[in-house]
Parts: C-alpha cells; sequence; structure tokens
C-alpha cells in the first residue's frame, strides 16, 4: 500500500512515525516521548490521532538487534523503556549474521500486529538501509549459485566487457550506472535480470513508503555532536564496554564468548576493541578510535538520511522538541505536510 506523500491517510489510520538520523543525537529518547505522547492519555495535543492502544516502538538499528549489545549500542535499557513494547531487538545471536531481507520480513510483521491492535507504530534507529528495508517499496531478489558460476565463468573467460555489453542490451540504466569495470556488480545485475526476467533496476529501492509513513530526522551542529560523540563514549567506557565486548568475542578473539561473528564484529566500539586484542592498537588507541569512528559514523548517516528529501529535519537540541516533533504527526495525519522539496530543509553536519 502507498500514500500520496501529501494527501490524507484513511480516517482513523495513523501514520507510522520514523525517528531517524546521526548517532548520539537523542533519537532513542525522542521516541520514547512520541509514544507515550501519541499513545490513549497521551499529550499528542489536538488533532494528533491516538491509537486505541498504547504506541509501540520499532528497532531500526542494525546492532540493536543482537543480544547482549547493549552499552555499545547504547540500547535503551529495560528498565528505561518507560513500560513501552519494543519490537526487533534482542533477535539475533552476535554470532549470527544479520540480513536486511529478514529484518524487513519480520519488521513489518510488527508494524502489521500494531496496526491491528489499533496503536501507534514509532520506529527508530539510524540504520539507513534498514529504515527504507521497512518504509519503502524495495525487493530483494534471491541468488542462484549455479547461474552466479556460470556468470562468473563467462567473466573469466569472456571478460567483464562482453558482460557489460550484454547488460546494456538487456537494461541500459542499469549498464550506464555500474560502469564497465566492476565484475561482481555486472554479474549479481545479470544474475537479478536472469531470476527475475525484469530488469535489474526494477528491483531497485524507490523512494516510496510503502504504508503512510513521516520520517522525523534529527540534526545537530557538528562541534555540538562531536561532544555529544565523546561524551557518550566516555559513558560507554565508565558502563563496561571493555568487558561486554570480552564477554562476547571468543577464546580466538581475545573474550570468554561464543564469539562476534562477521556484521557484529563490525559494529563501531566492538571492531576496535577487537582489533586491540589482536594487538593492533592500544587500549587508549582502541578508545580513541571508537570516538573518531563513531563521528565519521554520523557523518555517514547524515549523508544517508541528507538525500531523502521526505525526512522533516529538527533541531535535536530545541528546548521544545517534543512539541516540534508532534507538530510534524499532526501534520502528518492530517494530510497537510508540504510537498516534499518545498520546504526548508535543516541540515548542518554533513554541510
Amino acid at each position: 500500500m502507498s500514500a500520496a506523500p501529501n494527501g490524507p491517510v484513511a480516517p482513523g489510520v495513523p501514520v507510522v512515525v520514523a525517528v531517524v538520523g546521526p548517532t548520539a543525537t537523542g533519537k532513542s529518547d525522542l521516541a520514547l516521548d512520541l509514544a507515550q505522547a501519541l499513545s490513549p492519555g497521551g499529550d499528542g495535543g489536538p488533532g494528533a490521532l491516538r491509537g486505541t492502544a498504547d504506541a509501540e516502538i520499532v528497532n531500526a538499528d542494525a546492532f540493536q538487534l543482537y543480544r547482549g549489545m547493549d552499552v555499545g549500542t547504547a540500547k535503551v535499557p529495560l528498565a528505561e523503556r518507560r513500560g513501552i513494547v519494543h519490537h526487533q531487538l534482542d533477535v539475533l545471536d552476535p554470532v549470527e549474521d544479520a540480513s536486511v531481507a529478514r529484518y524487513q520480513s519480520a519488521a513489518r510483521a510488527d508494524l502489521d500486529e500494531i496496526a491491528g491492535r489499533g496503536a501507534r507504530a514509532v520506529v527508530v534507529g539510524g540504520s539507513g538501509l534498514y529504515v527504507r528495508a521497512l518504509l519503502d517499496h524495495m525487493d530483494f531478489p534471491g541468488t542462484d549459485p549455479a547461474v552466479r558460476a556460470r556468470l562468473e565463468e563467462r567473466a573469466e573467460h569472456e571478460g567483464r566487457r562482453a558482460l557489460h555489453d550484454e547488460l546494456a542490451r538487456l537494461d541500459p540504466d542499469a549498464a550506464a550506472s555500474i560502469g564497465p569495470h566492476n565484475t561482481r556488480r555486472i554479474v549479481r545485475a545479470l544474475e537479478v535480470i536472469e531470476l527475475t526476467g525484469r530488469p535489474y533496476t526494477a528491483n531497485l529501492p524507490r523512494q516510496e513508503h510503502v504504508r503512510p509513513a513521516v520520517q522525523i530526522g534529527l540534526d545537530c551542529d557538528r562541534e555540538v555532536l562531536d561532544a555529544c560523540v565523546a561524551g557518550r563514549v566516555e559513558r560507554m567506557w565508565d558502563e563496561g564496554l571493555v568487558e561486554e565486548v570480552r564477554s562476547l568475542a571468543s577464546p580466538e578473539q581475545g573474550g570468554t564468548g561464543a564469539g562476534l561473528g562477521t556484521t557484529a564484529a563490525r559494529a563501531v566500539g566492538y571492531a576496535e576493541l577487537l582489533a586491540c586484542w589482536r594487538g593492533e592498537l592500544t587500549l587508549d588507541g582502541a578508545r580513541e578510535a571508537i570516538v573518531a569512528n563513531t563521528r565519521r559514523l554520523a557523518r555517514k548517516q547524515m549523508g544517508w538520511f541528507g538525500r531523502d528529501p521526505r525526512v522533516r529535519w529538527l533541531d535535536a537540541g530545541s528546548t521544545d522538541l517534543v512539541g516540534e516533533a508532534l507538530a510534524v504527526v499532526r501534520a502528518a495525519d492530517a494530510g497537510r505536510l508540504p510537498e516534499p522539496g518545498t520546504a526548508p530543509v535543516r541540515r548542518t553536519l554533513g554541510s
């Protein structure tokens, strides 16, 4: 189901609210505040559609999916969730690899069930691909090892230029986007075309919500965010980040646990400590690297969300942040949001 970007939603159906943006800007706190305000009895203000049941939160942070990865992902502790139901937290063991397609299926089922209970869903997270997989039209074509092996063999014997020429005949837009030098992507595009019978570009994500939704982005001045990141890492250190990672990492990784799989081991805060235990960094060096890499992550997240004109940006430091966010939600519920691209965009971090 899609909705016109500026049209009213079905009567009595509240839009999904997504709180997005870079790390360390206060997304989790705002999501909790919005969930409370948009529940029956909450102070959502005039015009806000409150569900007939308490609002529920759906996580869209790739690393908060993992059990035990709490301190390093800034996961809201159970005691601080204000009794609000959370979904897609602690659903994977750290040895498992995360799958966007699997997340999409499970999290969309959560949204369906929340709507079925007459509740508002509040999505929160900074993993851009996961947010888009949940809210937007995004297909995940399967793979066929035999087809891929055959195409890779052709690339080796015929040359990637021959495969790129074939792709140009079948899907000119894909060929122009990928270029003639990326053999892996050329092979994948031809594999998808063979498996689906459709152009590769037909399977690419579109900036079109599959259900009525509004994205609220939290923006922050670079200097302020850099200070927040340094403070967050200091708190994580004090709250036992080193001990948490050691308890999860395998003995071969320098820990005492079952191990961190390929996906979990890439998380900022975890990757640097694993490098420390491999002898590549000192402990102080790992801490400094966590700060630097978290700042780098924040800029990457702002770049991702900043390219989406549908995000409604708010100043994370506003003294009336909740009120401003609720005003956006009320406008979305009423179909009164400006068309994407016509309203001023506040985006300072990546500027």
